[in-house]
């Protein structure tokens, strides 16, 4: 009878653990679909100026409420983008915390996740203000998009020379590792699972903040442009083995900025 009591004991603990896993997968599927929606349909609205369909900020003399657009603006967008290429970790630490004991509930990868998702609001606070003094002083256009090839050419050599850096590296191979990240930096409770997706958002932070910054190039709202930055993270952080990769889209960013540059200087 006790051996019968302890396997039910088990299986039911292997049930919960499947339960959260299902649900975090279902949740993390719902945010990123949410997200990309959220973009589509204010890509749509900027490009037919239909401000009252999508709440856009004013296209010039910004008050609070604009900037504070702005902030959620940039927060979905930011969700959007690196969600699909946190979601291995995110799985990862879902999966590790079925097999301990006491089982942690799908509530903790909610918290890692929020811990992750706050280093990203952070960084989109900055790139609202950011945004503002680029818009105060005419180098990017009301549609937010740059207007000065210099500012162009600058963003794209800064990425181009970042993707070269120690740092950058460093960042990168803790963002294609969960599990060595997991273990390493296990935390017990619901502020350890959200002080551990902080670190993990901080990480990514200092993978990818250039490449965000280059929305500034092709228009924070050109939604090809978005695409193409996603799946380029996603590349870099899901491909350990293309050591190319973060080095041959360096050379071409940089070649990229200095013929803007140049033909600029002409």
């Amino acid at each position: 009878m006790p051996q019968r009591g302890k396997g039910r004991a088990v299986n039911a603990t292997r049930d919960l653990g499947w339960r959260n896993e299902r649900t975090t997968q279902g949740l993390l599927a719902l945010a990123i679909a949410m997200a990309w929606i959220y973009l589509a349909w204010m890509a749509w609205g900027m490009q037919h100026m239909d401000a009252q369909v999508i709440l856009m900020p004013a296209m010039s003399d910004w008050g609070a409420v604009d900037l504070a657009l702005v902030w959620v603006m940039w927060a979905l967008m930011m969700a959007g983008m690196m969600l699909p290429s946190a979601a291995p970790m995110l799985l990862a630490f879902q999966s590790l915390s079925r097999r301990v004991s006491p089982v942690r509930p799908a509530s903790h990868t909610l918290a890692f996740a929020g811990g992750y998702l706050a280093v990203w609001a952070a960084f989109s606070a900055a790139a609202s203000v950011l945004q503002w003094g680029l818009l105060q002083w005419r180098l990017v256009s009301p549609m937010m998009v740059a207007t000065s090839a210099w500012l162009a050419g600058a963003l794209l050599c800064l990425a181009g020379a970042y993707q070269f850096t120690r740092f950058k590296a460093a960042c990168l191979r803790l963002c294609q590792a969960p599990l060595a990240f997991l273990v390493g930096q296990w935390r017990p409770g619901p502020g350890g699972a959200w002080s551990m997706g902080w670190r993990h958002g901080a990480d990514c932070l200092g993978c990818c903040w250039a490449l965000m910054a280059l929305l500034f190039v092709l228009g924070v709202m050109n939604l090809w442009w978005i695409v193409a930055l996603t799946l380029f993270v996603l590349a870099e952080k899901s491909l350990p083995a293309a050591r190319w990769l973060p080095r041959a889209s360096g050379a071409a960013l940089l070649a990229w900025g200095l013929w803007l540059i140049l033909r600029a200087a002409v």
